[in-house]
């Protein structure tokens, strides 16, 4: 089965998801709740089940499938030919190759290795599975390493559920055939993490934390429990019409009868967090109601307008052949402009980029401008304690 198919199945059958751990486990019936909702993928998300097709091929030839180099190559081009492929997709899976090739080779000895691995936890959560993208185990050590192609949302290592789960599927599959004391979760996110994010517990805490979901597992299995809003709710498919949360971004119950009449940094605090909430939920909404309209279902007050349209060339080198024509100078219908490093950066992949660029010294690395984040933000805390002057005429980085 392709790593998207697979990918599929997982979404298709596992109500209790790896994947989806992060929200069932903080709003458990969250699972069932959305269970009742379509399921679309995104266009980043075909794409990043490209880039997993793509990673998987590498690590089989590398580690489990006698393939030879040109069934590989013939593979690979068929990949390269899809319309959502990027040239970075090479240089990022080509990293996550070197890391379980850097992993494989710590090992005293060969270690066992499993690619795209059907995993069960359902001892831990009712009828959990999920498919692992790489299993290592050997010399009573256990890793457990996840590819994520995204750049919008990084995603750590550091106590991730996702992996934990993972892990115990493959503690419960190899434990038998490989004592196993120490479990290493590594997440390969090469868009955001300039080294894979790592981290590591004993088997004995990864089995006790296992204990202990399992009564929120069985409560998300069933539906039940109570609805819990906060930063799980970014990739729920209820998110846009979930009534609690609908509620608790709107609710103006804890700071309309404020005295004395100016507010303290406390309420601005939460008010920051209610306005960031506010205004993604108000723009998913909105594009949720569009669509709704334009199948015809009646949104009192609101109808769906033609918006701002377009223009484009019918065809452009006969459209600047008569501009040329009629006296145009060529110079005035074209801009020349240099590409910022990060567009060189995926033009000639991150590799080519750092020795002709970065490592010469023709790149400046400059820090941008501070900025508000979440307490739990992993990025250190500034202050203006240190030089505020310099941080704010740092010009903003490129993009």
């Amino acid at each position: 089965m392709a790593a998207g198919e697979i990918a599929h199945a997982e979404r298709a059958h596992a109500l209790l998801s790896a994947s989806g751990s992060h929200r069932w486990l903080h709003c458990p019936p969250s699972a069932r709740l959305e269970e009742t909702l379509p399921d679309s993928e995104s266009e980043a998300a075909k794409r990043g089940t490209l880039a997993h097709e793509i990673s998987e091929l590498k690590l089989r030839k590398a580690f489990t499938d006698q393939m030879p180099t040109r069934t590989y190559n013939a593979a690979l081009k068929k990949f390269k030919a899809h319309e959502l492929y990027e040239p970075v997709m090479e240089d990022h899976t080509n990293a996550y190759l070197d890391y379980v090739q850097k992993v494989v080779h710590s090992f005293p000895s060969p270690p066992f290795v499993a690619i795209e691995r059907k995993v069960d936890y359902s001892d831990y959560a009712p009828e959990g599975f999920g498919t692992s993208d790489c299993i290592i185990v050997g010399s009573r050590q256990l890793h457990v390493i996840d590819y994520k192609n995204g750049q919008g949302v990084p995603v750590p290592a550091e106590d991730n559920p996702q992996m934990k789960l993972y892990a115990l599927g493959a503690l419960k599959a190899f434990s038998l055939s490989f004592p196993i004391e120490t479990v290493h979760l590594a997440i390969v996110q090469p868009k955001v993490w300039e080294q894979p994010s790592e981290w590591s517990l004993s088997a004995a805490d990864l089995l006790a934390w296992g204990e202990s979901i399992k009564p929120i597992a069985m409560q998300a299995f069933k539906g039940e429990g109570s609805f819990v809003v906060g930063s799980h709710c970014g990739f729920c498919r209820a998110k846009e019409k979930c009534r609690v949360r609908v509620e608790s971004l709107l609710s103006l119950e804890t700071i309309v009868p404020k005295k004395p009449p100016l507010i303290s940094w406390e309420e601005v605090a939460d008010a920051l967090r209610r306005g960031e909430g506010i205004v993604s939920w108000y723009n998913s909404i909105k594009t949720l109601a569009l669509a709704e309209v334009l199948k015809g279902t009646e949104l009192p007050g609101w109808k769906a307008v033609e918006g701002r349209g377009t223009r484009e060339y019918a065809d452009l080198d006969a459209a600047f052949a008569h501009l040329k024509d009629k006296g145009i100078d060529e110079a005035v219908l074209y801009e020349r402009r240099p590409l910022t490093p990060p567009a060189l950066e995926k033009v000639l992949e991150k590799k080519v980029y750092k020795e002709l660029l970065e490592e010469p010294g023709h790149v400046i690395k400059r820090s941008g401008a501070p900025t508000l984040a979440p307490a739990d933000d992993k990025r250190p805390a500034v202050t203006n304690q240190v030089k505020p002057e310099d941080v704010f005429s740092t010009p903003p980085e490129q993009s």
